[in-house]
């Protein structure tokens, strides 16, 4: 049964589209397969409040300023759901909606959710984050803030029509957690697009200079590691000797002024560089340049369980990878991966040189990953299922 003209609003605070990749692989999905759908988001500078990009329509608010303490954070938090909220009314004058999809963090639409349910209108929960396990990796305790996000994560669930999870661990989480039945969760992972997610040539001079270039790509926070990393390569270039190898660290977040500062208190300045955030043809340049990839987040129950995007899209672009040994990471990359115990920075170093020092086994890694993403994990595969869940949620009975 065709669902061509459906309405679905998909709601994104944690990063502005079309820049997360993930979520815009959903919305130019469901395009293609004759939905009509828009998306609410935060704006960078210089991006349109409104646009129409691949056929999807795209509402941005302004993005508010980093914030570090709790009250500017609720404040933020505040901030975000009302302009979500109203672009929401605005979204269904002018547009309609049948559905409303809510990617998390933060666990708060759930309210808006339940506003639309009022008028028969659906609600997906798109479950990206652990926000309870993220609050404990980020801050070491739990307390009274663990046990709000703990419930705020419960009303999301019981809210929901549909939950959508990105990995099998996450799905159990739902349904043991969050005491949704098993045939309301569906595992919908954040595989790369492989047609666009190809090799384009080399340059060199993104290796400033060295012989090898590892690379790092991601968001920048305290739960991902990347001081974790800044010490590694502080073992790699004055523990070993090491002077060869060049980093290049794509990405931000709001530790990055901190990681920078690190970088040259520990004198890494001349092996160390940031980018911040790349996109297209700069970022398949400096992935196809590099020699290794590294993803350095730490072991906590929070990343143990969390399929990390930067291994599966280092996979599809042939990179070997160095990891701390986590369980979800060990599914994604399998033997693409070498892997370090878990927050030891001096064995990460050491995995690090031992890939650089072995080009052939580099090469079958990179093999490994490549096909294994192609035949288990590209968005084609994840794509079925998205495409699955909201037909049968809004066409079923058409």
């Amino acid at each position: 049964m065709g669902c061509t003209g459906k309405r679905i609003l998909i709601i994104v605070e944690n990063l502005p589209v079309p820049y997360d990749r993930r979520v815009w692989l959903e919305a130019t999905s469901l395009v293609q397969e004759g939905f009509h759908v828009s998306v609410i988001s935060p704006r960078r500078k210089g991006d349109t409040p409104c646009a129409v990009i691949d056929g999807v329509h795209v509402y941005r608010y302004k993005m508010y300023p980093p914030t570090r303490g709790l009250l500017s954070y609720l404040w933020e938090l505040s901030y975000c759901w009302v302009m979500t909220f109203w672009l929401s009314l605005l979204i269904w004058r002018r547009e309609g909606i049948d559905a409303v999809q809510a990617c998390n963090p933060p666990d708060t639409y759930w309210l808006l959710g339940r506003f639309y349910k009022l008028f028969g209108k659906k609600y997906v929960f798109d479950h990206h984050d652990l926000n309870p396990e993220l609050y404990e990796s980020r801050f070491g305790k739990r307390g009274w803030i663990y046990r709000v996000l703990l419930w705020l994560e419960k009303q999301q669930f019981r809210t929901a029509d549909r939950v959508i999870a990105t990995n099998e661990s996450y799905r159990q989480i739902a349904i043991q957690r969050g005491g949704v039945p098993p045939d309301k969760v569906v595992v919908v992972r954040s595989g790369p697009d492989l047609s666009r997610f190809q090799r384009v040539a080399p340059n060199e001079a993104l290796k400033r200079g060295k012989r090898f270039l590892a690379v790092y790509l991601g968001v920048m926070g305290p739960q991902d590691g990347v001081d974790y990393l800044i010490r590694a390569v502080e073992h790699v270039v004055h523990t070993f000797g090491r002077r060869d190898i060049q980093f290049a660290l794509v990405g931000d977040g709001d530790v990055r002024p901190d990681l920078e500062a690190a970088t040259h208190e520990k004198g890494l300045d001349e092996w160390v560089y940031f980018t911040g955030f790349q996109y297209g043809e700069a970022l398949l340049e400096i992935l196809s340049t590099a020699d290794v990839a590294v993803a350095p987040d730490p072991k906590s129950e929070f990343n143990d369980l969390s399929t990390h995007n930067k291994v599966i899209e280092f996979m599809a672009m042939g990179l070997p990878v160095v990891s701390f040994d986590l369980k979800e990471t060990r599914y994604s990359a399998g033997e693409a991966a070498v892997y370090a115990t878990p927050n030891d920075e001096r064995e990460f170093a050491l995995r690090i040189i031992e890939l650089i020092d072995d080009p052939e086994r580099r090469q079958q890694m990179g093999e490994y990953g490549l096909q294994r993403v192609r035949k288990h994990l590209a968005w084609e595969h994840s794509r079925k299922v998205l495409v699955q869940l909201y037909t049968e949620l809004l066409c079923s009975k058409q």
